[in-house]
């Protein structure tokens, strides 16, 4: 039941995600009329390098080099959330695009073991360059926008393939929370949070980014 999706996606573009089809039925619930989905894959030809770096800067530096999960990062998170139980802070981009393709938001530890069990098939299945794409392909960039290529057209009126990367990094700077940190609007501390990545961009090398793998 998780092996053939997942393996087939190891070549085709994901028709819509969980996190696209929740938003909707969300929307639909809420009576927004108005809402919809901007959604439009792009292959990796066509997504600026600014983008891929600006995302691993932002979200998992040791990107290329792990199997999956951060075992650092994951032991700081659980240190620093054991008193409330919060399961989040950790999360490397495989997991986020095994969340973000079949799963939901909730952070139950049966969901986290699930995104688990997904992340290590991704991991076997899906060389690492494949997992960026598909992550930057479906990651949420505001209300309803979807993908690299939806959140340049909005913002910015151009292709993901044009992106600079000043514009890549302050995309990436909305992910932590791209319903309240808005791109179009950005904020003091969204600009900062820019600059940071900018600032780490331009410290990763080539295989941050799996391209030796």
């Amino acid at each position: 039941m998780t092996l053939l999706p997942v393996l087939a996606l190891r070549w085709l573009p994901p028709p819509t995600t969980a996190f696209m089809v929740r938003a909707q039925w969300l929307a639909f619930w809420e009576g927004k009329e108005n809402f919809r989905i901007r959604y439009q894959w792009v292959d990796w030809p066509d997504i600026s390098r600014a983008a891929a770096l600006a995302v691993v800067a932002s979200e998992d530096q040791l990107f290329g080099s792990h199997l999956g999960f951060d075992f650092g990062a994951i032991a700081k998170a659980a240190a620093g959330n054991r008193s409330g139980r919060r399961l989040h802070g950790a999360s490397t981009i495989s997991q986020q695009t095994a969340k973000n393709l079949f799963l939901t938001s909730s952070r139950s530890f049966w969901r986290k073991g699930v995104e688990a069990y997904l992340t290590v098939l991704l991991e076997l299945l899906w060389p690492k360059q494949r997992i960026l794409e598909v992550y930057l392909n479906v990651a949420q960039f505001g209300d309803g926008v979807y993908g690299i290529e939806a959140a340049c057209r909005k913002y910015y009126r151009k292709p993901a393939a044009r992106l600079t990367a000043r514009e890549a990094a302050l995309l990436a700077a909305t992910l932590p929370n791209p319903l309240v940190l808005r791109a179009d609007k950005p904020s003091a501390y969204l600009l900062r949070r820019r600059d940071w990545i900018l600032e780490q961009m331009r410290r990763l090398r080539p295989e941050a980014l799996g391209e030796d793998s």
